[in-house]
């Protein structure tokens, strides 16, 4: 049972926004998401107390350098300075006083009072600083330096998706004894839950407790288990002696707790380990860690197990940028992603390709999502952009390094979500055989040593190695996580597996109502009545690219998520609906006579008003009789009154797609959305106007921060959305050969000489059709949109072959850019663009047949 709380310490206060917050248990933690100071660029002395800040922006926490940003392939790189100031009244005491911060891209410098108190490199795992040393009675400043450059040592080197640097995570100041629970401290598992099927399971509790005082002490650590109603169902109790200026871990296993309630996909019960640890009998502190009793299984030949029951996972790849805000996502819009996923019927998130946020994998937790939580080591196919190309660096004065940062990130990630029960593997990345050659020993020897890493800090989890379809890396780890073309690459692997990409189409919403199963359906033709004959009994589920759209060096290649990037559902996210859940789609809009606008929120309050929450409003054009409409007409949102604000201040505008501005800002078929935040709390009233039409208002109540007041309170400024476009370098990108390992497909294919062996550079490996046919084909994904400006093939045992070249954009509709001709080096027009690069043969020779050892595609991103 619990003993009573004493409140030993002497009151102290904060002071934030005028509002004083007053202190008295063990443990206090004070979010600062509120009231910073931001300026863009690297300022000399801007960490000096009393460093005039008068004329920077006024900003919140979660932020990006690149707020307001919408689906542009660029982005600002470089510096940015926040600061923020408190008070601190006398009656500290003892105290220890950190900063605890959740994400900030990617390198940080923490200063307090001028000094420097510590920092971070690594852009998607949180850390915690002690500023204890540097703050002081009165008052004290912060003033945190970032900045998102490219390093050849930090991971992840390349990546598809946008670096917007910032403080894109929560902060907190927690305040807490000289003997305390040291951050993310606890680790806590069920040991024994499977063997009792579930009946019956102790709950392990490993607490790593620090002793910052210069002697030794006593302490005692109670453990309680609390389930979801407030009972303690189990506690244990136990004493050790801690060294002056150090940590020990208490190892506490608790009595069984009889017939736990399981977390599962549709019952995603959770419990609480409450830690209380006591010094001479008195609470020093106090902690909470979430977890659930659940047990999983991977198996090479029957596929993935829930709690004893067999599950095919249907999942979706997510990342986490959002329309307006970049990366900068509150709590609650991570959330939302998570809900949004649940509601097509998905029950499995791969976290691509980087840690996600705290809140994040609480939100999986919570609503019963599995989630696969990755590291961000991977490489790109190569990109107008430092992050494009090999995954590990081919100098070798970097390699040290980069090994370093890529475990540290590992590490990170497992200590900060290891109690989650939905996370069901650790994955050490993504597609890291994009590489240079010379490197793919050290990217397999790193990969084993992560794995063996991962192995230690979490035996209970399995290693996954994602995207592992080139390379011979699908057998270094645990399970095998196959991208694209992979899930017809390797048929019963021999490890467990799972498709851990599918689907990769491109489409502007509304978009068409399919599935869009790209490489998966294999299998067809043996069965063409069973439904999904690519879901074999080993094979542990899928997961489709993507979940949303987001920000990509490709530009519009990131717009391949069955929801656009406002958070509005393409068609395709109805189809799974549907099929998963057997929720008929809506009836589309049609064109019409627009007559007004509706206003709809996810929510009109309480809306937190401290940057963990916010709510996502959407405008319907509609006709005289309400019903819904897919014209597009230019909107503007504003805030008439009260607080909140925009990604791009008190108002956004919304144009047609095809209208003059060319925005990325753009309201389509019919309806668009954006999300709203405050950080002051009041009552807001929103309006949304076009030109001739009815306007359309509605009012939110935003709580829990302190009131705003017109006049007096700091008004948000407008900030004017402008696509930012880099100054250009003299690089030719156009010389790089863009179809170097990615994804094919072909006609047909003889054993031992498949689709794959045409682009995956080694010309003693080569792609020789059946024979069968009288004309065959191979199809090249390039992974990005390429103009394409040369074509080469290399061919085996013949001088030409008649063939032709087209490309498309979908994979769909084809336009040939070179016609028949028996050149291997031909130029195209430089004109047309496309993401897939068809090549046809016709007049094939008789006898062996045709054989090609490359194709290789010269073009500009």
């Amino acid at each position: 049972m619990f003993r009573p709380i004493l409140f030993l310490l002497s009151a102290f206060v904060f002071l934030f926004f005028g509002t004083e917050v007053a202190f008295s248990a063990p443990r206090e933690t004070v979010l600062l998401n509120r009231a910073w100071k931001y300026r863009q660029g690297d300022i000399p002395g801007a960490e000096r107390i009393g460093f005039d800040v008068s004329a920077w922006e006024d900003v919140g926490i979660p932020h990006s350098f690149s707020l307001p940003y919408f689906l542009s392939k660029e982005f600002y790189v470089g510096y940015g300075w926040y600061r923020k100031d408190f008070t601190l009244d006398k009656g500290r005491g003892e105290k220890v006083v950190s900063l605890e911060f959740d994400g900030v891209f990617q390198e940080a410098e923490i200063f307090v009072n001028g000094s420097k108190a510590g920092g971070h490199i690594g852009g998607y795992t949180g850390f915690s600083v002690d500023i204890t040393p540097f703050v002081k009675e009165g008052n004290n400043s912060i003033a945190v330096r970032v900045n998102n450059e490219w390093r050849p040592d930090v991971a992840p080197r390349a990546g598809e998706h946008v670096f917007s640097g910032g403080i894109y995570r929560n902060v907190r100041l927690v305040m807490k004894a000289p003997v305390h629970i040291a951050w993310y401290g606890t680790w806590v598992t069920t040991p024994g839950l499977e063997a009792s099927a579930g009946k019956s399971s102790p709950v392990r509790v490993r607490t790593e407790v620090v002793n910052s005082k210069s002697r030794p002490v006593s302490l005692e650590l109670q453990t309680d288990i609390v389930n979801a109603g407030g009972k303690v169902v189990a506690h244990i109790r136990s004493t050790k002696e801690v060294g002056a200026r150090s940590k020990v871990e208490f190892d506490q296993t608790t009595p069984p707790v009889k017939d736990p309630e399981l977390w599962s996909n549709e019952h995603p019960n959770m419990y609480k380990a409450v830690s209380l640890l006591y010094k001479d009998g008195k609470l020093v502190d106090r902690f909470e860690t979430d977890f659930g009793f659940r047990w999983f299984k991977w198996t090479a030949d029957q596929g993935f197990f829930l709690n004893g029951k067999h599950l095919y996972f249907t999942g979706a790849n997510v990342h986490q940028d959002h329309a307006g805000w970049g990366d900068a996502v509150t709590d609650t819009g991570s959330a939302r992603d998570v809900r949004m996923m649940k509601d097509a019927g998905f029950n499995m998130i791969r976290g691509s390709h980087y840690p996600h946020s705290p809140a994040f994998s609480k939100a999986c937790d919570e609503q019963g999502m599995l989630f696969w939580s990755e590291n961000c080591f991977w490489g790109t196919g190569p990109f107008d952009s430092p992050w494009g190309g090999s995954a590990y660096p081919p100098e070798e004065k970097y390699a040290r390094g980069f090994e370093e940062s890529v475990k540290k990130t590992l590490a990170e990630m497992i200590r900060i979500h290891r109690n989650h029960p939905s996370i069901i593997a650790w994955s050490t990345g993504n597609e890291s055989f994009f590489t240079h050659p010379s490197t793919m020993e050290s990217v397999r020897n790193l990969l084993k040593e992560c794995v063996s890493l991962a192995h230690r800090l979490d035996p209970d989890r399995p290693i996954a190695i994602g995207g592992c379809q080139r390379g011979d890396i699908d057998h270094l780890g645990d399970i095998a996580g196959y991208n694209g073309d992979g899930a017809r690459l390797f048929m019963e692997p021999g490890v467990p597996s799972v498709v851990s990409e599918y689907g990769s189409t491109i489409a502007d919403r509304p978009g068409p109502y399919v599935p869009g199963w790209g490489n998966l359906p294999e299998g067809k033709e043996q069965d063409p009545q069973k439904t999904y004959p690519w879901r074999y009994p080993w094979r542990s589920g899928e997961a489709i690219w993507c979940g949303f759209d987001h920000g990509s060096l490709g530009g519009h290649f990131g717009c391949m998520g069955v929801v656009d990037y406002f958070r509005i559902p393409k068609r395709q996210w109805y189809w799974y609906r549907n099929a998963y859940r057997g929720i008929a789609p809506p009836e589309w809009p049609q064109e019409g006579c627009p007559a007004g606008l509706k206003i709809q929120a996810d929510k009109i309050g309480p809306i937190l008003s401290d940057g963990t929450d916010d709510v996502h409003l959407t405008v319907q054009v509609v006709d005289a009789a309400g019903t819904p409409l897919s014209n597009n007409v230019p909107v503007t949102l504003s805030v008439e009154s009260g607080p909140g604000e925009f990604p791009t201040g008190k108002s956004i505008v919304f144009t047609p797609p095809s209208g003059s501005q060319n925005s990325d800002i753009v309201i389509r078929d019919g309806k668009a959305a954006i999300e709203l935040r405050s950080y002051y709390s009041g009552r807001a009233s929103v309006r949304a106007t076009s030109p001739g039409l009815k306007d359309a208002s509605l009012s939110l109540e935003f709580s829990s921060g302190p009131a705003y007041v017109p006049g007096k309170s700091v008004e948000t400024k407008n900030r004017p959305y402008v696509r930012f476009e880099k100054s250009r370098d003299n690089a030719d990108f156009s010389l790089i050969n863009r179809a170097k390992l990615g994804p094919t497909n072909a006609s047909s294919e003889r054993p031992g000489h498949t689709a794959r062996m045409v682009n995956d550079g080694m010309e003693a490996t080569y792609w020789q059709p059946s024979g069968q046919q009288n004309a065959d084909w191979i199809k090249i994904d390039l992974e990005r949109l390429i103009t394409v400006r040369e074509v080469v093939l290399k061919l085996v045992d013949r001088d030409s072959v008649t063939y032709s070249v087209a490309i498309s954009e979908d994979g769909t509709t084809w336009k040939e850019i070179i016609p028949e001709t028996d050149q291997l080096r031909v130029q195209a027009s430089g004109t047309e663009t496309g993401r897939f690069l068809k090549v046809s043969f016709s007049d094939l020779p008789s006898g062996d047949g045709l054989k090609v050892s490359e194709i290789e595609v010269y073009g500009k991103l």
